[in-house]
């Protein structure tokens, strides 16, 4: 895996934007009394980019979950961009999530639809009667680098291709913020590092990223804002950081 050279994130303080998302005091219990978050407060701020990192079990994906309303907190209060969502009724999560791109370590790419296909119904079901559909499309499939792939179906892609069309997928209605859960779990090194090189791409056109991720090596690479999750709590949050502290032990 070869570096990218990058310059120090181009942002203003943290102290001079406006959080897009917010943690006050955040708890998750699960019914068979694990928990997985404990008194979560956190601030993640536009135009950020962060890796939320951890051991298998820390917490990570449960963040993740309640951050969109897959799960319900068991305390507390989550904000995005202003609106509380920990209490929105069920109803209006469908416009809630339409604020957010997310793609996971599983792809979920529809078989029986092409690239080209596969992104334009994500459209479609999130802003029906979009104009301009086939050029947002193609504008989008141009962005990941899958300008050329329209017509291939899953089964004929790469596994980082089938990644960059999920991406594409959650970029084509050009969210503000893009949520990311292990991207490149089931990718090899190389291949992950595009993508990261991707989701980097996507954060300086102004999009606010969260990954989520055991990737130690890009974290290095990458040097963005690290939050390390240990036991349900915000262990470490760092300007810059590295997916360890010198010295301490590997997740």
């Amino acid at each position: 895996m070869s570096a990218l050279a990058m310059n120090p994130q181009e942002t203003l303080s943290a102290s001079s934007l406006r959080p897009v998302i917010s943690f006050h005091g955040v708890g998750k219990t699960y019914p068979n009394g694990s928990v997985a978050l404990r008194d979560v407060d956190l601030a993640i701020y536009e135009k950020d980019f962060v890796f939320v990192v951890g051991a298998s079990g820390a917490g990570k994906s449960s963040l993740i979950r309640v951050l969109i309303r897959e799960e319900n907190v068991s305390s507390g209060r989550i904000f995005v961009e202003g609106q509380e969502i920990t209490r929105m009724p069920r109803r209006k999560l469908p416009r809630l999530r339409r604020r957010f791109g997310i793609v996971f370590q599983d792809y979920k790419l529809l078989p029986t639809l092409n690239v080209a296909q596969d992104v334009a119904f994500a459209l479609q079901v999130t802003r029906p009667g979009q104009k301009y559909l086939k050029d947002r499309v193609e504008e989008t499939l141009w962005i990941v680098g899958l300008e050329d792939k329209l017509r291939k179906y899953p089964d004929q892609l790469s596994g980082g291709e089938q990644q960059r069309v999920a991406i594409a997928r959650a970029l084509v209605h050009r969210p503000k913020i893009f949520i990311a859960d292990e991207p490149t779990g089931n990718l090899d090194p190389d291949t992950s590092w595009g993508i990261v090189q991707l989701l980097v791409k996507v954060n300086h056109s102004g999009t606010t990223v969260v990954m989520a991720t055991h990737n130690r090596e890009v974290v290095d690479l990458v040097r963005r804002r690290v939050i390390q999750i240990e036991n349900g709590r915000v262990a470490r949050d760092e300007v810059e950081g590295q997916y360890l502290r010198e010295g301490e032990a590997t997740l």
